[in-house]
């Protein structure tokens, strides 16, 4: 009984920043780690990142180590995913992701989804 519902994609040059949101509704309490996946044209769905519910521990894929950073305010049920020195082969639909257990932050197992924000960054 949790929806999560993303914003903030978009189209940006190579190089460019961007910031997208995922707003959780319903039974906010239950979630702990929250993370972002992507799924680029012709690839599997991707991990990206993961937060936990208390704000101290992330985990990020190699690829994008130094540029994105992931941030969560709890008080808005919002997840944030800052997105710097952007490039084309980050151009996917990115997902936000919940949990309603404590788990390690690189396990990839998650209960509840949002249907997916565009980001396309252009050459």
């Amino acid at each position: 009984q949790v929806q999560l519902v993303e914003s903030g994609g978009g189209l940006v040059q190579a190089g460019g920043s961007l910031r997208i949101s995922c707003k959780a509704s319903g039974l906010t309490g239950s979630i702990y780690d929250m993370g972002w996946f992507r799924q680029a044209p012709g690839k599997e769905r991707e991990f990206v990142a993961t937060i936990s519910r208390n704000r101290i521990s992330t985990y990020y894929t190699d690829s994008v180590k130094g540029r994105f950073t992931i941030s969560r305010d709890n008080a808005k049920n919002t997840v944030y995913l800052q997105m710097n020195s952007l490039k084309p082969e980050d151009t996917a639909v990115y997902y936000c992701a919940a949990r309603n257990t404590a788990r390690n932050l690189a396990s990839q197992h998650y209960d509840y989804w949002g249907q997916g924000t565009q980001v396309t960054v252009s050459s």
